[in-house]
């Protein structure tokens, strides 16, 4: 057993969005291209007692109801194991910002214990118990570019984005409930769906050739209710950005540069907009 295990959980933005309608267990159908950014969380795994977790981030829950407590238990359970981790949750994504920082965790803490306890689980078995966690824990898995279905749980890997600059930036004080989002979705609303297919054709060739292709239908819901993200995209694009969209169901919205410098510009931009930034990178598959 291993003194010591990290783990970087990294952030996913949405290159493509699309509801190909409602299933009958009441989730929506989807059909997404999700990519994996730089923008990161630490996870620290060491001995403890049972599962502990812990956090710098004050107010954040560390009991049973924090998803990488629940990853942890799963794979305990699972494999007969009697827990016996301190896990440390060193934050630094976004809060409740649509960019799947639980969800990385979670699947940063199914891979770090895979190796902790030497359990030797391939990716697609790790995957398989995601997906019992959450619908965008088992794309966090191997990260990197791939297309989402089902409702998010089904991943089908592509190629690697080459790597472009991203900027991210999150209003403050603004959190979006994904289940409401989902439920106010008309698709009599959407003008333009995303071309996943196309998205994914053109990844290898990098973001300006799939910009023409992306989209999410769901700023259509998010958008009209909080007319402050509209604004933040259109400053990231007159500050230099040659895309900008919202991810998910939102709040944050991102926005593809073409040097540091112009990412620079757009940070910049939204010093008088009260909103979290960052600036980053796209991010490779991890092979497990």
């Amino acid at each position: 057993m291993a003194e010591k295990i990290i783990e970087t959980a990294y952030a996913k933005i949405n290159l493509g969005l699309r509801i190909l309608g409602k299933r009958p267990d009441g989730y929506h159908e989807v059909s997404m291209i999700m990519q994996s950014v730089g923008l990161s969380d630490e996870i620290i795994i060491t001995e403890g007692e049972g599962i502990q977790i812990s956090t710098n981030i004050e107010g954040l829950s560390c009991g049973e109801d924090n998803l990488a407590y629940k990853a942890a238990a799963l794979l305990a359970k699972e494999y007969n194991i009697t827990p016996n981790v301190h896990i440390i949750l060193n934050k630094r994504i976004f809060m409740a910002a649509g960019l799947a920082g639980g969800s990385s965790d979670a699947a940063a803490v199914l891979r770090g214990l895979n190796r902790y306890w030497n359990l030797n689980l391939h990716g697609d078995k790790l995957e398989a118990l995601a997906a019992k966690l959450g619908s965008d824990v088992p794309f966090c898995i191997h990260g990197g570019s791939a297309i989402a279905k089902g409702r998010g749980e089904v991943i089908l890997p592509l190629p690697d984005m080459p790597e472009n600059y991203v900027v991210l930036a999150k209003p403050k004080n603004l959190d979006v409930s994904t289940a409401w989002v989902y439920k106010n979705y008309n698709p009599q609303r959407v003008v333009n769906n995303p071309c996943i297919w196309h998205i994914a054709e053109c990844i290898t060739s990098g973001a300006k050739a799939m910009t023409p292709f992306m989209g999410n239908v769901l700023e259509t819901v998010t958008i009209p209710a909080n007319p402050q993200i509209a604004r933040i995209k259109m400053a990231m694009l007159k500050a230099g950005a040659y895309f900008s969209m919202m991810s998910g169901s939102g709040p944050t919205v991102f926005a593809f540069a073409e040097t540091k410098e112009i990412a620079e510009n757009i940070v910049d931009a939204l010093k008088d907009f009260n909103v979290e930034t960052a600036i980053t990178t796209t991010v490779r598959r991890k092979e497990i």
